[in-house]
């Protein structure tokens, strides 16, 4: 009787899991990465045209100057929290929340204080907000 050999089946690595690993990771990490040139980019804001419009009557008008400070109305304001500038929006306001709001904000003038102003005025519900800019066009003659 002839007993056979067990015939060796020839090693085999399969690598497609592997692979589908690695590129699962890699996916991943391109995603997830955040770039750091992102929080450098040079932006320049553009000027508004302003073309002719009618004159706005009783408009609410909030300055904020380069250094972060208030004038409602032409009325500067001593403090620069947001619970004052409220209670002088509300004051001069008064129950008249369809009237045009304005921000005429200094070109320098901190972002956080526009926002904050802004968010006011959305708080007490104000629809009518707009943002004041200066002619970027010299007059013509």
């Amino acid at each position: 009787m002839k007993l056979r050999r067990p015939t060796q089946d020839p090693l085999e690595l399969n690598l497609t899991p592997m692979i589908d690993c690695l590129l699962f990771l890699i996916i991943f990490f391109m995603l997830s990465t955040t770039f750091a040139k992102t929080g450098k980019l040079q932006i320049q804001l553009p000027q508004a045209d302003v073309g002719a419009s009618k004159p706005v009557t009783k408009a609410l008008e909030v300055a904020i100057d380069s250094r972060g400070h208030y004038a409602i109305n032409g009325q500067p304001l001593a403090s620069t929290k947001a619970e004052d500038i409220r209670q002088a929006i509300e004051s001069a306001a008064g129950n008249q929340r369809d009237q045009p709001f304005v921000i005429s904000a200094d070109g320098q003038a901190p972002h956080q204080s526009v926002v904050t102003v802004m968010d006011i005025a959305g708080q007490l519900g104000f629809r009518s907000l707009g943002i004041g800019a200066r002619d970027a066009k010299p007059p013509s003659q």
